[in-house]
């Protein structure tokens, strides 16, 4: 009887308690830079959605600066009668655009107008990158926002001042982030090579070095001034 009433009191303290159990999950070392990294970026980055006289273009943007500055590829916004951002969250603003650079470096900035600061991303120094130091990739691949992508420097292209890399950049990728694993943007996602004509990722993309585009946005601040 009394090994009966233990039972079943134990039963009933598992029961009541199972919804509230907390499971811990144990992740290794490059998997917790790969969260780290997200978590601390992802906020940062926003869709790209310009509304051409043909059609639509769709890209990535990094926010710069807390008033809704934000650096994207210049072919993302070419010719656009309008271009709205999505931010993070879900939310929605019409963008301006302040500023862009030719095709040889492919960079532009727009603005929007937040209802609160906004979170910005960090530059690292691209001047200090190494082939083989490993990247993650932030952008919105075909639509799909927020996606992480991984992979290393490949090769440096010192003549063309292009970063090759790995990670997966697809169509929607351009302008958005290339990341050291300190979170630190490194370069800014530009093309893929494509000789067969596939639209899709074959493990050969490029990126800006951000020293390039932190150049740019300085002299953008000041032509403004």
């Amino acid at each position: 009887m009394i090994k009966r009433i233990i039972l079943v009191f134990t039963v009933l303290i598992m029961g009541l308690s199972a919804p509230n159990m907390v499971y811990a999950q144990n992740y290794d070392r490059e998997e917790q830079i790969n969260i780290s990294v997200y978590e601390k970026l992802n906020p940062a980055i926003v869709s790209i959605d310009a509304t051409l006289i043909d059609g639509v273009s769709a890209g990535t943007g990094c926010i710069v600066s807390a008033d809704g500055l934000i650096l994207t590829g210049s072919h993302v916004i070419d010719d656009c009668k309008s271009v709205e951002v999505t931010m993070y969250n879900g939310q929605v603003y019409k963008a301006k655009v302040v500023s862009k650079m030719g095709k040889n470096k492919d960079l532009a900035l727009l603005k929007i107008e937040p209802k609160s600061p906004c979170q910005t991303v960090k530059f690292g120094d691209s001047q200090t990158i190494k082939v083989g130091q490993k990247v993650l990739a932030i952008g919105n691949p075909f639509g799909f926002a927020g996606t992480l992508t991984s992979g290393i420097i490949s090769r440096i292209d010192y003549n063309k001042n292009k970063i090759q890399t790995d990670a997966a950049i697809n169509p929607g990728c351009s302008g958005g982030p290339l990341v050291n694993t300190a979170g630190e943007v490194i370069g800014i996602n530009q093309s893929i090579y494509n000789p067969d004509n596939n639209i899709s990722n074959i493990g050969i993309g490029f990126a800006i070095p951000i020293n390039d585009a932190k150049k740019f946005i300085e002299a953008t601040k000041i032509s403004k001034k």
